[in-house]
């Protein structure tokens, strides 16, 4: 799987090509099959990425170690599309709804809920959505948009307790519900 090459007189361990397409592979059916039928075995996830149950083992040591995998892909590209908007224009409410319905999209067409079951580092892949959920209500906060009688960190803490929540309703029901939910919060209302 890997092949050892000297770089700067000291060993190093590089990923063959074949192994990263497979790795990629891996993951991508995961997420396609997983999201179909949580409870999937991995057997089923190697045959639709066209792999070996063997080769699914050889990149992920368990399906634990898979899950992990799975929702820090999903993660990170979650924060490459928050990446991709425009959070400075309009007002610290319209910077954090945008936030929100990006993540409730994102969830849609990723209907993995694998949170629970790779909590293991939750807290950690959770930071940098945190952090950027922090950032808007500090601004809504500087510019007395939002509530300053709560801490930042607690109401971005809530705002993604209340996402989750909002995932157990139809749709069109949790887009409404939190969204009102977030405006008495942040607004202090």
């Amino acid at each position: 799987m890997t092949e050892i090459k000297q770089v700067d007189g000291q060993p190093v361990r590089r990923r063959r090509a074949d192994a990263d397409r497979s790795r990629a592979a891996t993951l991508a059916a995961a997420i396609s099959v997983l999201g179909e039928s949580p409870e999937a075995s991995v057997e089923s996830i190697a045959a639709a990425a066209g792999v070996t149950r063997q080769t699914v083992y050889a990149h992920f040591p368990s399906r634990d170690a898979l899950l992990v995998a799975v929702a820090d892909q999903l993660t990170g590209e979650l924060l490459a599309e928050y990446g991709r908007l425009d959070l400075e224009s309009g007002t610290a409410m319209d910077a954090l709804l945008l936030l929100i319905d990006t993540g409730r999209r994102f969830s849609e067409q990723h209907p993995v809920r694998l949170y629970p079951a790779a909590a293991t580092g939750d807290d950690q892949r959770h930071q940098p959505i945190n952090e950027l959920l922090t950032k808007t209500i500090r601004r809504g906060q500087r510019t007395g948009e939002f509530t300053k009688e709560l801490p930042a960190t607690w109401l971005a803490n809530a705002t993604i307790a209340l996402s989750h929540a909002a995932a157990d309703l139809p749709a069109r029901k949790a887009t409404t519900t939190l969204h009102t939910t977030l405006r008495r919060l942040l607004l202090g209302t």
